[in-house]
């Protein structure tokens, strides 16, 4: 006789997982590709002892750009009538993968502002979420709690979260999506999300060239803005990224710190 199969009940990672692809599904999005040049910061951030992943770089650059263009802000929500909401900061979400009972898992968390935290800051709480025990962390329980519900409870507390208030379809699950196979040596072709924005970005090429994606909703923003932003997004890694990482190199290293005026005086 043939062999057979086992049959396997959910997690509530999966179904978690499983609700933010229901609703991804009824967004038409559309993805922009740029490539784009990283081989000017790509030394100095190898310089620096606690070296920042391209992830925390790329969502600061990104939350950068969304303080400068307010519409990668904006959300379409559909309750009480069809309207655009506009959030006052970017809050980035970022899929991170753990291995949880058994199984490896994609959870969620939150950076909020990262157009104003630093790029040490932003790395720290991508690297908590990383490592530190999942029970622990408060993003990814209210994941896993959203998993646990049954439907249609499940369903309701996803269309709560998302079509009912834009600011709290903003605090609870983001402005924008961040996820990379980048370094896995892989590239999304098309990532989906119920969120204005996706930002993906493929390896880092030997000669420091890299494919960024931004999938966007169509009901939100349009191809030809979409691409202009991701112009001016490659300028700001190479102007406001590199400038915080040569900063962060100075302050680290004690043969590149600048002497004070007093040691300067003393010298004289």
């Amino acid at each position: 006789m043939a062999p057979r199969g086992t049959r396997r009940r959910l997690s509530p990672a999966r179904r978690f997982v499983g609700e933010i692809v229901r609703a991804a599904r009824k967004v038409p999005s559309m993805p922009v590709a740029r490539t784009m040049s990283v081989a000017a910061i790509t030394p100095l951030r190898h310089a620096l002892a606690a070296r920042p992943s391209w992830t925390a770089l790329l969502i600061k650059a990104y939350g950068l750009l969304c303080r400068e263009r307010p519409p990668l802000r904006r959300a379409f929500v559909q309750w009480p009538t069809a309207h655009l909401y506009e959030h006052p900061c970017s809050v980035a979400a970022v899929s991170v993968e753990r291995e949880w009972g058994g199984e490896p898992v994609v959870l969620g968390t939150r950076v909020t502002s990262p157009e104003d935290r630093a790029i040490p800051d932003i790395h720290a709480h991508l690297y908590r979420y990383k490592h530190a025990p999942i029970l622990a962390l408060e993003d990814f329980r209210a994941s896993l709690f959203l998993g646990r519900l049954r439907q249609p409870l499940r369903g309701l507390v996803r269309w709560a979260a998302l079509d009912v208030s834009g600011a709290q379809r903003a605090r609870r699950l983001g402005t924008f999506l961040v996820s990379s196979y980048g370094s896995l040596g892989a590239e999304q072709l098309h990532p989906r999300s119920p969120l204005t924005t996706v930002l993906t970005f493929g390896p880092i090429s030997a000669n420091g060239t890299t494919v960024v994606k931004l999938v966007y909703d169509h009901r939100v923003l349009d191809g030809a803005y979409v691409a202009r932003c991701l112009a001016r997004l490659e300028e700001i890694l190479q102007e406001d990224i590199r400038a915080e990482l040569a900063r962060l190199r100075a302050s680290s290293d004690p043969a590149l710190r600048q002497p004070s005026a007093r040691s300067r005086a003393d010298r004289a």
